[in-house]
Order: C-alpha cells, then structure tokens, then sequence
C-alpha cells in the first residue's frame, strides 16, 4: 500500500526576516512516497510481542552485571511511582498544593541521612556520574570559599569507571593511586602523591573488586591531615546499608544511585537518580533547592553559598517515590538484611564457580571478578567468549573486562535478589561453558546462537558509526 505524505508549504516572513532574505529553506512542498506493508492488528501486535522478548532484563532470569546492582526491584514501587497525586504532579506548582511531594522529599532524605552517616542531601542528581559531579563542584566550592585553588583529585585503582571523568569535567586532575597486593589502596603510595594541592580522594567501598577497603581510617586520616576532603562513590552501597554508614568511616560527600541501590529497574539508559549528601560543613554549598520543614510545612530553600542549579527543576521525582517505598516496606531491618544477603549470595556463587572460574582468595562483599587469563592462555578462549555463551544459557553476562586491573576479567554480583535455586543454575551453566570451552574452543567463537544478531564485529560498530539515515 503506497501512503503519500505531502507537508504544505510554510514559510513565515518573520522567520525569514530574522535572519537574511537569502536564508534557503527547505522544499516543504515535497511529496515523499513510502512503501509500507499492509497487516493485520494481529499481525502487527504479534511483531512487537517478538520485539519485547529479545531484549532482557531482570524479569527474564539471571542478571549478574558487577557493579551495578541489577536487582530485581518490587512492582508495587512502581505502582507507587504511578499513583495519580505523583504521576500528574507539575513542576511548576505553588508549594502549597504539593506539600505531599515535598513531605515525601524530606521523609526520604531523612532517611537517606540516616543510612549514609551524614548531615545535609540534595535530591538534585539525575544519576550516578552526575552526582559524582555535583560532589566535586561541592568539594571545589569548600575549598575555594577557603581561598585555595587545589587542583587534583585522587583516584585509586579499584574506583568506580566513572570517577575520573567525573573528575576532568569538575576541572581537576587526576591522579591514579595505585593498589597494594591485597588489591586495596596502597598507603605508601597514596602518603607520597596526597599535598596540599588535593582536594579530595574518590573511593567506592566496597571496591569494583568486591572487597572492603580495610584501611579506610588511615586513608581518611592521610587526606584530611592534607586538607583534602573523602568522596564516597555509592555505586556498591548495596553491600553495606544498613551495616556501615560511609560517614562514620571518615567519608565527607556520599553520592547514591537510587535506581541501583534503592529500586528503581536499572538499565537502558534511565531513569536514574543520584542525590548527593554531605557532612554539616558542606551543607550551605549544595545545588538549589534543597527540602526543609519547620515540623508543619515543606518548601524548598536556597543554601546560601550553593553551586546554583545543576538539573531541572528538583531531581527525578518519580524515582524518588520508589526509593522512599522501597525503604519504608523494608525498614532498618530488612535494609540490613538486604545487604547481609547480597554478600552470603555473592560469596556462595564465588565458591561454587571454582576451580573452574577463579577469584581472588577470602571473602568478598557483594561481588567478585574471576580471570579467565589461564584458559585464554591454554586454547584462545576469552572472557568475551564466556560471556557470549552465557546468553545462550539464559543469563545475562556479567561486567567484562573491568576492573583493568584483573586480565580477561568478568565481574558478578548476584545480588540479593537471587534464591539458591537460582544460583545453583548459573553456577552449573558456568561449568558447562567452561566444558564446552575445552572440548570445542572454535565452537566458542560463534556464541551466541540463540539470539537475532550473533556475534557483531564490535570494533567496527565503533569505529564506522552511521549517524545518519537517506531516505
């Protein structure tokens, strides 16, 4: 069936005016035919049916992808979220008509203050990395309000992948500090490379290891004896709400990842939320606004030395509402509990992946990475092969090749979302991978078989971007 589209021409002289009477306009005249097929409701229904089911998420089974946390998350948060007096809420109300949104704000950050051992928090994040910004223009205001203009910030090995970005946009330098042999932050290094000219050290604890940095104290101690200030990446509180707080270890700024942490579906690009929280000493430099209450009302408030606005209006509301959900049906109990079960599943997952898929000795938190350097070096199979055959069986692929520290490197965290039935099967389809690898290495290269698109040349996706589409 041929479908002909024709836009009438349209040409405003003050659309003309504003710039030249030379400026060439398109022909808006033009006929464009376009050939499309005639179907059936049924027909058309059944396509996107199909469409839906090539894609995975943590409805469809396993999803272990390390340091990110992707959990199954509660669907009545959602409903929650999607209650009439939050859904159709405007941005632009009067503070007296939206006195439930800012009461539920506040009940959040006071919650969040709480778990996190701080004073002070801004729901003005739209995600991880961009929290991780707002803390180091934070950090960056303290300093200057002090008259100092320090220009480097520390990054250990184990950091969260964002953090040096995070970094290079707020305008500092960044300076790797490299790990000890227990993979934590080495303190002779971190002694020699932390002066005056730092302003703060980033560390996510538990690390992208899944290890907990147990020198925490001295590391604290050795920045703030600098001046400098303690930055804590909330990509792995997972494994700790509820047990450690990051402000009673020393940590000055917390940035949160509600959707990774606090239940919102993580993955596809958003919705994400990742409110910032500070000490008392860095409250006043906060983005605008900020939620406070005199016992009776909500509004918002200006800090009096803040950053100024760094997002739309007040955060990603939505995400907020799943979050205070999440931690209201679960409660300082189930918090903890959560946490406790996350690292019993990671570390019972990691004992039943060996000898085939080995990690590092002891017990990890929430996640851990087993190197597959030993078989690539015995027949050519890679963690990318791994992973590749693990769609096959039914389990999404954990983080590849991250943290760089560890070679052929795949990453898992469970979660605590998984039974042991669960688990069980991940870790027996890890074995029968680990099988299939020995007896057919080349049979590895063609994983997965299952899928729409098999094995796509990567690097040339990469390097050969069409951006653009002729009709």
């Amino acid at each position: 069936m041929k479908l002909l589209f024709e836009l009438e021409k349209s040409r405003p002289s003050e659309y003309v005016n504003a710039f030249t009477e030379d400026v060439a306009l398109p022909d808006f005249g033009k006929k464009i035919e376009l050939e499309l097929p005639e179907l059936s409701e049924v027909e058309v229904a059944r396509h996107y049916s199909a469409l839906s089911r090539t894609a995975f998420g943590v409805d469809d089974g396993a999803y272990p992808l390390g340091s990110c946390t992707m959990k199954y998350n509660p669907k009545i948060n959602e409903a929650a979220a999607a209650l009439e007096g939050f859904r159709d809420i405007h941005p632009l109300a009067p503070e007296k008509d939206v006195q439930g949104a800012l009461k539920l704000m506040y009940g959040l950050g006071e919650a969040l203050k709480e778990i996190t051992g701080t004073d002070a928090i801004s729901f003005a994040g739209a995600a991880g990395a961009h929290g991780e910004y707002i803390g180091l223009r934070i950090i960056k205001a303290y300093h200057a309000a002090r008259g100092e203009t320090r220009r480097k910030i520390l990054v250990p090995d184990s950091a969260h992948g964002t953090n040096p970005a995070s970094a290079a946009m707020a305008g500092f330098e960044v300076v790797n500090v490299p790990g000890d042999d227990s993979y934590g932050v080495d303190l002779d290094a971190l002694a020699r490379l932390c002066d005056e000219d730092v302003a703060a050290l980033m560390l996510t604890n538990p690390t992208t290891l899944g290890l907990f940095e147990k020198n925490i104290a001295k590391i604290a101690e050795t920045v703030h004896s600098k001046g400098g200030l303690l930055y804590y990446d909330g990509a792995n509180l997972n494994a700790v709400m509820g047990v450690v707080r990051p402000g009673d270890t020393g940590f000055d700024v917390v940035h949160l990842n509600l959707h990774k942490t606090f239940s919102t579906p993580h993955g596809g690009g958003g919705p994400g939320a990742g409110p910032v929280c500070v000490k008392a000493f860095l409250k006043d430099y906060l983005p605008y606004p900020v939620v406070v209450s005199d016992g009776k009302t909500y509004k918002f408030a200006a800090p009096p030395e803040s950053i100024g606005k760094v997002n739309a209006f007040y955060g990603n509301f939505s995400v907020l509402v799943k979050a205070y959900a999440y931690i209201l049906a679960l409660g300082a109990e189930g918090i903890r509990q959560s946490a406790e079960t996350a690292v019993l599943n990671a570390n019972y997952l990691k004992k039943k992946l060996q000898p085939e898929y080995p990690s590092a000795e002891g017990v990890c938190m929430h996640e851990f990475v087993v190197s597959m350097e030993k078989l690539k070096n015995l027949n050519g199979v890679t963690a990318l092969d791994i992973a590749k055959a693990m769609i096959d069986k039914g389990i999404h692929p954990p983080t590849m090749y991250f943290p760089l520290t560890v070679h052929e490197a795949l990453m898992f965290e469970p979660t605590e979302t998984e039974s042991k039935a669960s688990l069980d099967a991940v870790a027996e389809a890890m074995k029968q991978i680990y099988s299939e690898a020995l007896k057919d290495p080349s049979a590895m290269k063609t994983k997965p078989e299952t899928t729409v698109v098999s094995r796509p040349d990567e690097v040339a996706a990469a390097k050969a971007l069409k951006l653009t589409y002729d009709l």
